[in-house]
């Protein structure tokens, strides 16, 4: 055996192992680097406030506690409305990828409904509440409504223009090796238009939040939306800080959850950007 063959094939290296602890750390730090140090800036200024409407931050911890762990909050209000935004999101991914990739294909079809497009996306989803409440009634399925109805567009208008920019290259490989049909649809369209689908996403999630709570604070018996809004009409001040902090830390889990499906996602992608960023060091 040589002296040199201390690793044996298939096991990594310590060095190996203490790079990807490293950059785990180094990710964490870069995720909650920004998050703490808010929290710590809200902590230190906040902590001698008398005003009713600010309290200090301390305060709105210790009442997070008896508001949301303590009680049935999260089950009848929390549960509730992340499954409305689970509902809407998953539709708008649904309508937006499949309708986008429709009018991204065919030049005549993306000519027809540019127009309507653009003139249904300048329209505010918060303004489709009262209507959505005519047609839909107060249930599940207006709140559903909204959140579909704001999502929808930067995944199908980010959709569009990730079909157009399909490399022609690629579409000449696959028309001369005879890879036609869903072959061609899933491994050149959807896979070519994946980095600007992702992009839709993350601006979706956002505005699906948004519209989440909107939502809630119409005609409603439930929810995140709901309890804040009823915290702030019985001044409960303390409650309703609470709220609005438990609203960021979702939004922030979901954030780093659609992170994590980014990177398991486009792998590659993120791959060939090292690649090409390397190549041009050179």
């Amino acid at each position: 055996m040589s002296a040199h063959s201390t690793v044996r094939p298939g096991r990594r290296s310590p060095g190996a192992a203490v790079g990807t602890v490293a950059r785990v750390l180094r990710w964490i730090a870069a995720v909650l680097g920004l998050p703490v140090a808010l929290l710590a800036l809200w902590w230190v200024l906040s902590a001698d406030s008398e005003t009713f409407y600010l309290p200090p931050l301390a305060e709105i911890l210790a009442a997070f506690d008896d508001v949301w762990l303590r009680s049935d909050r999260l089950r009848a209000d929390v549960l509730p409305s992340l499954l409305r935004l689970s509902a809407g999101f998953g539709l708008a991914v649904v309508l937006g990828v499949g309708l986008g990739v429709l009018i991204g294909s065919f030049r005549r079809v993306r000519a027809f409904c540019e127009p309507v497009l653009e003139f249904l996306r300048a329209v505010p989803p918060p303004v489709l509440v009262p209507v959505l409440m005519l047609f839909a009634g107060f249930g599940n399925t207006m709140k559903v409504l909204v959140v579909l109805s704001g999502c929808v567009w930067p995944i199908l208008l980010n959709t569009v223009e990730g079909v157009r920019a399909v490399d022609e290259v690629l579409t000449d490989t696959c028309r001369c090796y005879g890879i036609r049909g869903p072959a061609r649809l899933w491994h050149l369209v959807v896979r070519s238009a994946s980095p600007q689908i992702v992009t839709g996403l993350r601006q979706a999630l956002s505005v699906g939040i948004i519209l989440m709570v909107i939502s809630e604070m119409f005609a409603a018996n439930n929810g995140l939306g709901f309890s804040i809004i009823q915290f702030q009409r019985t001044f409960a001040v303390t409650n309703m800080w609470t709220g609005i902090l438990l609203l960021g830390l979702l939004g922030f889990l979901l954030a780093v959850l659609l992170r994590l499906f980014e990177r398991r996602a486009l792998h590659w992608y993120s791959g060939l950007r090292q690649f090409q960023r390397n190549d041009g060091h050179r």
